[in-house]
């Protein structure tokens, strides 16, 4: 008697190796669904990152928009920009896509001030180009001039008078938007309207951000970040 001869025979290997195929399509499919909703996801937490930096930088500076020292007198002009400066101290060129700050330093660590206001807290205040050492009793209070502005798909800042040398804050920048929430009077403390261009700087009393960026490979849609910041100052 012949015995039956043993193994796999040609049609079981090739069901086999179909079936391995089979499990080791669907292993990396779901290896690269993975990957790419990393990549994804990884790719929008970095966005939101970088408009968190930037937004809450902006907010810090605009709050402290129009703080010239610690009483509220007008500080004796000791420049002609500086009197610029403090009439309007904040402006947005909507034709360059510019936005315009005045603001105290917030914490001294901004590098060197564009002016210094020098007061003795109670009768005097008087503003200096650069910085300014204090007299024993007075307190020395660094202002910047910070222009934020938006091109080549860049957000980007400069402090100085005149045109001063922008620095980037954060590329990938597919629109930056600012509005200013205006108030119906100077004695109105709220806003009661939004305006990208106000007639007068003295009614503005908040601002409105609007970001969008872009991811430059796709992974993700566009993100907008919207936020508001109030001008402390004008709250008074």
């Amino acid at each position: 008697m012949i015995r039956a001869s043993k193994g796999f025979g040609l049609i079981e290997l090739l069901i086999a190796l179909a079936l391995s195929l089979v499990v080791i399509l669907g292993v990396a499919q779901i290896f690269i669904a993975a990957k790419n909703t990393y990549v994804s996801q990884n790719t929008a937490a970095g966005m939101q990152e970088d408009a968190r930096f930037v937004l809450s930088k902006m907010i810090q500076e605009i709050r402290m928009v129009g703080m010239f020292g610690c009483i509220i007198i007008p500080p004796t002009n000791s420049t002609v920009d500086f009197q610029a400066a403090q009439e309007a101290p904040i402006s947005w060129d909507n034709a360059n896509q510019k936005l315009t700050l005045v603001t105290a330093d917030v914490g001294g660590s901004g590098g060197a001030p564009t002016w210094t206001v020098v007061s003795d807290c109670r009768n005097s205040a008087t503003a200096y180009t650069g910085a300014r050492t204090p007299a024993t009793g007075e307190l020395a209070f660094p202002i910047r001039r910070l222009i934020y502005s938006f091109s080549n798909n860049q957000l980007m800042m400069g402090v100085g008078t005149g045109t001063p040398t922008q620095q980037v804050l954060v590329n990938n920048v597919s629109a930056f938007n600012v509005s200013f929430g205006v108030a119906g009077s100077t004695t109105d403390t709220a806003a009661s309207s939004y305006s990208s261009n106000p007639s007068d700087p003295k009614l503005i009393r908040s601002v409105r951000l609007t970001l969008t960026l872009t991811d430059p490979n796709n992974r993700v849609r566009n993100q907008t970040f919207n936020v508001v910041a109030a001008l402390r100052n004008r709250l008074l």
